[in-house]
């Protein structure tokens, strides 16, 4: 039996090392500016919160602060986009009406799966 693999392993690596890899599937960071606003591109349910975190006006918390999302609050998800070292979604309180940026960390269950690609 080792023989057999011995002879046919050469021809498998030739063939892995013709196939193309893709090298990254996570997006390039792309923050949003303060003022940025997205459309609804996540279409999961309104059950998200957060504990007073700070509803920001881009993807900054140097970005001015829109309002402010606690954890009775219902949250609908936009969509996320990367600035720096941390993710960010663009919300809209449901109880309250205010749209803005979370930090993800800062979300019960870490933020939009979606991509803005903006």
């Amino acid at each position: 039996m080792k023989r057999r693999f011995a002879a046919v392993l050469p021809a498998l690596v030739a063939v892995a090392a013709s196939v193309p890899i893709a090298l990254s599937t996570t997006p390039a960071s792309a923050a949003a500016a303060c003022g940025k606003t997205v459309a609804d591109k996540d279409s999961s349910s309104w059950n998200k919160t957060a504990d007073g975190a700070n509803e920001r006006s881009g993807s900054s918390t140097s970005c001015a602060i829109n309002g402010v999302a606690y954890n009775t609050q219902r949250l609908d998800y936009h969509c996320y986009t990367i600035a720096g070292d941390y993710t960010w979604t663009y919300v809209r309180n449901d109880s309250t009406g205010v749209s803005g940026w979370i930090r993800d960390d800062l979300l019960s269950d870490y933020g939009s799966s979606v991509y803005c690609g903006f």
